[in-house]
């Protein structure tokens, strides 16, 4: 009737522990990804002071085109556990994380670009500190660049 309640064991404290343990160990790091839409035409680029080092980095790769953030999204990735990344709902990315690098200095990514149901693009890359940028379809009078960096 008046009975306490007993402490869980420390054999099940332990394993709660260590579970939390393995579960930090196995994220890989997060993910950052950008929809920019790229043209010829004067448009006005993004002044957005979070992407404008990007911005930069998208006028060298593509000179004389102006560019505008459509979208962007933040995700985190684990080992052995596929990560969507959404930053429209038209264009999307799956990736797969393998881990980090020998060396520690980045992530052993499988990338699959989506438009709708159609997979556009498949590749292996190792995703580090600066970004990498994935051409995507025309779309109107420009082209889409989905830009993917590690945070």
């Amino acid at each position: 009737m008046g009975q306490k309640k007993k402490s869980p064991p420390a054999a099940k404290s332990n394993a709660r522990e260590s579970a939390g343990q393995r579960a930090k160990a196995h994220r890989d790091g997060q993910v950052w990804a950008a929809l920019i839409f790229a043209t010829s035409e004067a448009n006005k680029t993004s002044n957005n002071e979070t992407i404008q080092k990007t911005i930069t980095q998208l006028g060298k790769a593509f000179p004389d085109k102006s560019f505008q953030l459509l979208g962007e999204h933040t995700q985190q990735i684990f080992s052995e556990y596929e990560s969507w990344v959404v930053p429209s709902k038209d264009l999307f990315l799956k990736i797969d994380s393998k881990g980090p690098t020998e060396k520690n200095d980045g992530v052993n990514l499988h990338l699959q670009l989506w438009r709708e149901k159609n997979v556009l693009l498949k590749t292996d890359v190792i995703l580090r500190k600066e970004p990498i940028f994935i051409t995507g379809p025309k779309w109107g009078k420009g082209q889409l660049i989905m830009v993917v960096e590690l945070r």
